[in-house]
């Protein structure tokens, strides 16, 4: 519909200064399929290599001519030096810049990029790999082109410039391409480029134009090339109206695009809809002024209550995950208590066998258990006893040690006065007569002392009697009874003392 209202737009024109001379210097007039091309390139329009070799068909209205290797010039590329155009892109976002590398890297793996290359590479490139990537993709849009490496900081940026590209890329960036303030307007050069090589071959794949299509964009159906000579030949003759001409081209342009009176009703009456609904929109607006105000509150109470839902459902969600999994451990705690009760019955099973299958009556284990509780209180009983009669004896090894000591403190008591006792005592005669008394060594602790007393004995009553016949034989008539009665004194004691 754009080459109908475009070619409408020129059969506006009632009069005008006659042509009769061409000015091959000028360009000739675009046509509407020009137009429509570049609307649907955009800045992404790029130019078409020529080969020396190949002819180009001219325009009806001028005679240009392309050398070899010639390039058609974008409508970014042509006026690019009357504005300067900010760069929209965030060229200082790290992130976009390591999403360009990537991009850049897909693109020269799918491609079959001879030399090696890794996204780690492209981080700093060097000039020699910067060429050869830019070569490599350039390639693609024109194969016989070769890039002079002599003159590469000059050439690149040219191309760029002829291609299309909105933004310049000074020459003394093409010396320090991996420096970090320079490499995100080249990076992001390349995948500019890399994107027309996608457009190109997205074009090829399914093409947007009819085919034999020049390159100056007429069609090849000679529609609008023929109403344009029809039209020109009737000015040239001297006719202002084209009425006739309008006519012809308008039924053939709605039998090329398939168009009806029906259909071009109902847009209109599409369009009277909406404008309708505009106008309607205006008075509502005008009628409420407040009510973009009245919206925003909505607008904001609405996403305060998608907050506490979306609060709300996750809360449930947590409370849905617990729930299942308290569900789950239940679930396997039945599982484990009916393994259990399975356990149980099949012991409860073996157990009932056992008991059908023993020698015993259910009677003789009665009796048994009667017995067995007998027997209980019997030792029971005993026990208690055994208790009493343990606590008696206790009692009596208790008084039995008591007067054990108090024999034993009166025999040493006794000893010490007549010298037995310690060992080195005057009358011990080297002989230990402390009595060491051990309750639990049993009733032979004592023979040992016993022993060495009668030992003691029978030598002192030897000696007391040879003493007494030595002093017989030399005086027997000096202090004899005195120091016999002295002599009888201590036999009498010791006696006493052993017993």
């Amino acid at each position: 519909m754009r080459r109908s209202s475009s070619t409408s737009c020129l059969s506006c024109r009632q009069s005008i200064q006659p042509l009769r001379v061409q000015d091959t210097n000028k360009t000739g007039p675009h046509t509407p399929q020009t137009q429509d091309k570049r609307t649907t390139f955009g800045k992404l329009s790029v130019g078409k290599y020529v080969p020396g070799t190949a002819e180009r068909k001219t325009s009806f209205f001028d005679k240009r001519t392309s050398g070899p290797g010639s390039l058609r010039n974008s409508q970014y590329g042509a006026f690019a030096s009357m504005e300067k155009i900010k760069d929209p892109r965030p060229l200082h976002d790290k992130t976009y810049i390591q999403q360009c590398i990537r991009q850049l890297y897909e693109f020269l793996i799918e491609y079959g990029y001879g030399p090696s290359v890794s996204v780690k590479s492209l981080q700093t490139p060097s000039v020699k790999d910067f060429v050869n990537i830019f070569s490599f993709i350039y390639g693609i849009l024109c194969p016989s082109y070769e890039l002079s490496s002599s003159k590469s900081e000059e050439e690149i940026p040219r191309i760029f410039k002829e291609l299309g590209y909105p933004f310049a890329l000074p020459k003394s960036s093409m010396y320090t391409v991996g420096a970090p303030h320079t490499w995100p307007q080249i990076v992001a050069a390349l995948v500019w480029l890399t994107d027309c090589v996608k457009l190109i071959a997205s074009m090829k794949e399914s093409p947007l134009f009819d085919e034999g299509e020049t390159e100056d964009g007429i069609l090849h159906n000679k529609l609008f090339l023929d109403y344009t000579v029809k039209c020109y030949d009737h000015f040239m003759r001297g006719g202002d109206t084209f009425e006739e001409f309008d006519a012809e081209v308008s039924s053939k342009l709605k039998e090329l695009f398939k168009t009806s009176e029906n259909h071009l009703e109902a847009l209109e009456a599409e369009e009277k809809r909406l404008n309708e609904e505009v106008a309607r929109r205006e008075k509502e607006r005008e009628s409420e002024p407040d009510r973009l105000v009245t919206l925003r509150k909505l607008k904001s109470s609405l996403q305060t209550d998608v907050q506490k839902y979306e609060a709300y459902m996750s809360s449930l969600e947590s409370c849905s995950n617990n729930i299942s999994q308290r569900s789950k451990n239940i679930t396997e705690e039945s599982e484990a208590a009916v393994v259990e009760i399975e356990a149980l019955k099949q012991e409860n099973t073996r157990l009932k066998h056992i008991c059908d299958n023993q020698k015993y009556s259910v009677a003789d284990i009665e009796r048994l258990k009667s017995e067995i509780e007998e027997l209980k209180q019997t030792v029971k009983k005993s026990s208690k006893e055994l208790e009493a009669e343990q606590q008696q004896l206790w009692n009596e090894e208790i008084k039995y040690a008591k007067g054990k000591e108090l024999v034993l403190a009166d025999y040493h008591k006794w000893a010490r006065k007549l010298k037995l006792i310690p060992k080195c005592g005057e009358n011990s005669g080297d002989v230990d007569f402390e009595i060491k008394f051990n309750p639990d060594a049993g009733p032979n602790c004592l023979a040992m002392y016993r022993k060495k007393i009668c030992k003691y004995l029978t030598e002192q009553n030897a000696k007391i009697n040879r003493e007494y016949h030595d002093f017989l034989a030399d005086d027997p008539l000096v202090n004899l009874r005195e120091i016999l009665n002295s002599y009888r004194k201590k036999k009498d004691t010791l006696n006493t003392s052993d017993k």
